[in-house]
């Protein structure tokens, strides 16, 4: 599988679970959404909340970067958090509602994304000032895995209130295909290989 590819498989993933996320947690009262449960986004609420601050803010860097049309027609709604702690809304519906765009954003643009676009480098600040420059790979790679990283939290954290979310695995994602070939995706968009790895004539 190449690198684009896994992109997208993670951007239907981490759709996928979102989707189960907020289902299973639709049947919980306020009161236990909100209870600090000692997690260090506090409760169930706050930690997904965090997740929407967290994809808002790397979405708006990678809009920044460059003229990626799907990002560019998001910016009238895309939230501009200012902290890690934004509340970026008060009631599971409302945060659900932002999520489905959020995942809606992520999987459009995955699939405008060319090969070529992952060695892009881009340059940003966190919410401490720092300056980084990285490529556009590696950062989507720390993005999913940030993402997959708080949805544990936020399973746990449901699992001790009484709830099981049920099998959080990739490969039990509907329509995961782990043996497709290579040679039947699109690879309209990739490089040529080097002639210094090209097999033998």
């Amino acid at each position: 599988m190449d690198a684009l590819r896994h992109v997208r498989l993670m951007a239907d993933y981490n759709r996928w679970m979102n989707q189960r996320l907020y289902a299973t947690t639709a049947g919980l009262d306020t009161q236990v959404l909100r209870a600090d449960r000692g997690a260090f986004f506090g409760s169930i609420l706050g930690t997904l909340n965090h997740l929407a601050v967290t994809d808002s803010l790397w979405l708006r860097r990678f809009q920044s970067a460059f003229d990626w049309d799907r990002l560019r027609e998001a910016d009238d709604w895309l939230p501009r958090p200012t902290t890690l702690r934004d509340t970026l809304a008060d009631t599971l519906p409302e945060l659900q509602a932002l999520r489905a765009r959020l995942d809606a954003l992520t999987v459009a643009w995955s699939e405008e994304l060319i090969f070529n676009d992952l060695d892009r480098v881009i340059g940003y600040r966190n919410m401490a000032g720092e300056l980084f420059q990285r490529q556009v790979g590696p950062l989507l790679s720390h993005w999913f895995n940030h993402q997959t990283h708080h949805r544990g939290q936020v399973t746990t954290l449901l699992f001790q209130a009484g709830v099981d979310v049920g099998v959080t695995d990739l490969i039990a994602m509907p329509g995961f295909d782990p043996f497709t070939a290579v040679a039947d995706d699109d690879d309209s968009d990739i490089p040529p290989m080097p002639a210094s790895l090209m097999p033998p004539a």
